[in-house]
C-alpha cells in the first residue's frame, strides 16, 4: 500500500448531520499488538449523535475535526508487531471504544487485537456489509440476556424498544434461549418483530403497561420510566437497561439505586463495551442460527449524514449501515 491518507467522515463544529463531510485524513499504521483493518462497513449508533452534537464533548474534546464511527466489519490489511491470532485476509468485526481519537468510518482503522473478531463463515454466514449492523447490537444483547440477566428457558420475557438495534437482537436471542417473548414497539414495526420471533407484539402507545405483566425479565432499550417497567416483574425478576432518559438522567439513575435497597427485583443498568470475548460469543451465536443482522437501510458513505439524520428521525427498523466502497 502505497497511499498515506484515506477517506474518512469528519465534522469541524459540533451540530446538526450537516456538518459531517468526508474528507482526507492520514492512513493509521499498526503499533504495537494492533491489527490494521480495511473497513468495509460500519453501522451508526446513538453514540455517534452524541459525539457529533456535542453532547459528549466531555469525552470527545473540542479539537477539531472529529470523527465518528465506534463499530466496523472489515478484512485484515496489515498487522503490527507483536498482533496475534489473525492473519491479512482474516474478515472481522470490532469496536474502536469510546474514547478512542480514531474512529471507525473511515477507509483503514487500526485498533488493539482484544477488540477484534472473526465475521463467521459458511453457509448462511453474513456479508461484511451485513455484519457491521450486529456489532454493537449482537454483543450487547448477547451481554444483557446471557450475562446481565441470565434468561432461562420457560421464562417471560418483554422487549422494550423491540425493533431498534439491540431490541431487534434481543427478540432474536430470546426465542433461541426458549423464552416467551413480548416485544413492545411502536404500531408500523409490529409486524416486523412478529418476523423476528416475537410471540407477542404490542403497540407501546396503545398498551398500559400494567396490561403486559409479570415478565422475569425486561430489556429496556429506551431509558424512561423504569419504575414503571420495574414493577411487572415477578419476584426475582431482573431487569436490565442500556440507556437512561437523557431528558431526566437523575430520575433513571435513581431508580437504579433504589431497586438496589427495595425488594428483590433489580434494575441492573450497563453500557456494552465489547472485546474480543463477546465478539467469539456472538459469532458463535450467528454460526448456530440464533442471530441474523437487521438491516433498515445501507446508505454509501457520501451518505453519513442522511444515516445520523434518519436515525435521529427514529422508526428504525435493526441498524443503519454505511457501506466503504
Amino acid at each position: 500500500m502505497t497511499e498515506r491518507t484515506m477517506r474518512a467522515v469528519l465534522f469541524d463544529r459540533f451540530g446538526s448531520p450537516e456538518v459531517l463531510y468526508v474528507g482526507r485524513v492520514p492512513r493509521p499504521e499498526p503499533g504495537p499488538g494492533e491489527v490494521l483493518v480495511q473497513v468495509r462497513a460500519f453501522s451508526v449508533n446513538g453514540g455517534d449523535l452524541a459525539v457529533r452534537s456535542g453532547r459528549a464533548r466531555a469525552l470527545s474534546g473540542r479539537r477539531f475535526p472529529q470523527r465518528v464511527g465506534q463499530d466496523f466489519s472489515g478484512e485484515v490489511a496489515a498487522l503490527g508487531a507483536g498482533a496475534a491470532g489473525f492473519a491479512v485476509g482474516d474478515r472481522v468485526w470490532g469496536f474502536v471504544g469510546r474514547t478512542a481519537r480514531a474512529r471507525s468510518a473511515a477507509e483503514y482503522v487500526a485498533v488493539r487485537a482484544g477488540r477484534l473478531g472473526r465475521v463467521p463463515d459458511g453457509p448462511g454466514a453474513p456479508d461484511l456489509v451485513a455484519a457491521a449492523a450486529l456489532v454493537v447490537t449482537g454483543t450487547t444483547a448477547v451481554t444483557a440476556l446471557h450475562g446481565k440477566a441470565a434468561l432461562r428457558p420457560g421464562e417471560r420475557l418483554l422487549v422494550r424498544g423491540a425493533a431498534g438495534g439491540v431490541g431487534s437482537a434481543a427478540v432474536q436471542l430470546g426465542r433461541a434461549y426458549g423464552a416467551d417473548v413480548t416485544a413492545l414497539a411502536r404500531a408500523a414495526n409490529l409486524d416486523f418483530v412478529r418476523t423476528l420471533g416475537a410471540h407477542r407484539a404490542l403497540d407501546h402507545r396503545e398498551t398500559e403497561p400494567a396490561e403486559m405483566g409479570p415478565f422475569d425479565v425486561v430489556l429496556d432499550t429506551v431509558g424512561t420510566d423504569l419504575r414503571t417497567f420495574r414493577r411487572l416483574l415477578k419476584p426475582g425478576g431482573r431487569m436490565v437497561g442500556i440507556t437512561f432518559d437523557p431528558a431526566r438522567p437523575l430520575a433513571s439513575l435513581g431508580a437504579v439505586a433504589a431497586s438496589a435497597v427495595h425488594g428483590r427485583a433489580r434494575v441492573r443498568l450497563f453500557s456494552g463495551n465489547p472485546a474480543a470475548a463477546h465478539f467469539d460469543d456472538l459469532a458463535r451465536r450467528v454460526a448456530e442460527g440464533h442471530l441474523a443482522p437487521a438491516v433498515d437501510t445501507v446508505f454509501p458513505l457520501a451518505e453519513t449524514a442522511a444515516a445520523h439524520r434518519a436515525l435521529e428521525a427514529g422508526g428504525v427498523r435493526g441498524k443503519y449501515v454505511v457501506r466503504i466502497d
